[in-house]
């Protein structure tokens, strides 16, 4: 009885190709995967900017297809499953977003293509190089015909991709009903948000000789400016902040209604600070936000001071007060900041003396109990 010849042995420098680039195809969806949110605001960027407007609102639905897609080719790629569908999709995959990257680069359309989410960052140039290489390797994929080819059959291969699918789409579901596993963002728990070195902001101001043009550059308060003479002899022109050795762990800009900065006073209360975020009180959830009230309440004998920060207008907000019996202050800041500090809407952080302690989902808002457990701590 003849014995069935062997596949052929793959050729190992096609081997070695095929798993980088599966793993990194993993790495890469994992990273987006963690926080499917965040993604979708990606989507949502380059949407508007290619012009389809229309397919804003299922920006979720499309980054977890393009999540999903790339994390099974990886998947698929490492195990040489259905190779060669997996190693045309690769190929196609990835001459797409040649183009798009090569659009970002010349056109600077999208600052940030978050091609590995917010965990590593990368110029539109450096993106567009490393497709470069990836679709290279891609193509080198496509001639390696059926050596190395897996024994399992076919149906079988499609049923494992299938579970290994839907585990992947329900971890992408989970960060999405709750926060990242894996926080890559500034926000996170445990930094320390307070501007250090504030003291060293350099001031210089620019001043012209009315006479001869000539431009002098001073420090601040370091320059003649209660010099009657020279003041009729010289006019300002401009100025310039040197903040090379401030350290801001942060950029977001907090606001009074009367457009008054008090983020320093928010976040870097001594004392602990509850932060009750909703980019939009339009969209944000009833139950969450009536939950986030009864806890503001109740801190108040804990002395936590609670805060409001949103992106809805003054008078919007009006409507929302007796709804969501807010008794406490409310400010202002920009949606894609408060977008950036939690994937939640409303979410809710507690800081003591500019570092965060913790952050909740709304659909894990804690008992009172659990923050009282965390003062005590």
């Amino acid at each position: 009885m003849k014995r069935a010849n062997p596949t052929p042995a793959e050729n190992r420098f096609l081997k070695v190709i095929r798993i980088l680039l599966g793993i990194l195809f993993i790495f890469s969806s994992a990273v987006k995967g963690v926080d499917p949110i965040g993604t979708a605001y990606r989507v949502e960027d380059y949407l508007l900017a290619y012009g389809f407007d229309s397919l804003v609102e299922l920006k979720l639905v499309i980054a977890m297809a393009l999540i999903t897609t790339e994390f099974i080719l990886g998947f698929a790629l490492i195990f040489r499953f259905r190779y060669k569908i997996v190693s045309w999709a690769t190929f196609a995959m990835m001459l797409f977003f040649l183009v798009v990257t090569w659009f970002d680069a010349t056109e600077n359309m999208i600052p940030d293509c978050g091609c590995f989410g917010d965990a590593i960052k990368l110029s539109n140039w450096a993106t567009f190089y490393k497709n470069i290489v990836l679709i290279l390797m891609a193509l080198s994929l496509l001639f390696a015909g059926k050596k190395g080819q897996p024994q399992m059959k076919p149906i079988l291969q499609n049923i494992i991709i299938i579970i290994v699918a839907s585990g992947f789409l329900w971890f992408q579901f989970y960060n999405y009903d709750h926060l990242p596993l894996i926080d890559f963002r500034t926000w996170k728990e445990g930094k320390d948000m307070k501007i250090k070195n504030a003291d060293k902001q350099k001031i210089y101001v620019i001043y012209k000789n009315k006479q001869t043009g000539e431009q002098k550059e001073y420090l601040t308060p370091n320059y003649p400016w209660n010099d009657s003479i020279w003041k009729t002899n010289w006019e300002f022109v401009n100025q310039r902040v040197d903040n090379s050795e401030v350290i801001k762990p942060h950029d977001l800009v907090i606001e009074d209604e009367e457009n008054n900065d008090v983020t320093q006073d928010v976040i870097e209360n001594p004392g602990y600070q509850l932060l009750i975020i909703s980019p939009d009180l339009d969209e944000a959830s009833g139950a969450g936000m009536i939950k986030a009230a009864y806890l503001a309440e109740k801190l108040e004998n804990e002395n936590v001071e609670s805060t409001l920060i949103c992106a809805t207008g003054p008078e919007e907000v009006k409507k929302y007060l007796t709804l969501y019996k807010i008794n406490y202050p409310v400010y202002y800041a920009d949606d894609i900041g408060l977008k950036a500090m939690i994937r939640s809407n409303p979410g809710m952080l507690l800081l003591h003396n500019g570092i965060i302690i913790k952050k909740w989902h709304h659909n894990d808002f804690p008992t009172l109990a659990e923050i009282k457990t965390l003062l005590g701590k």
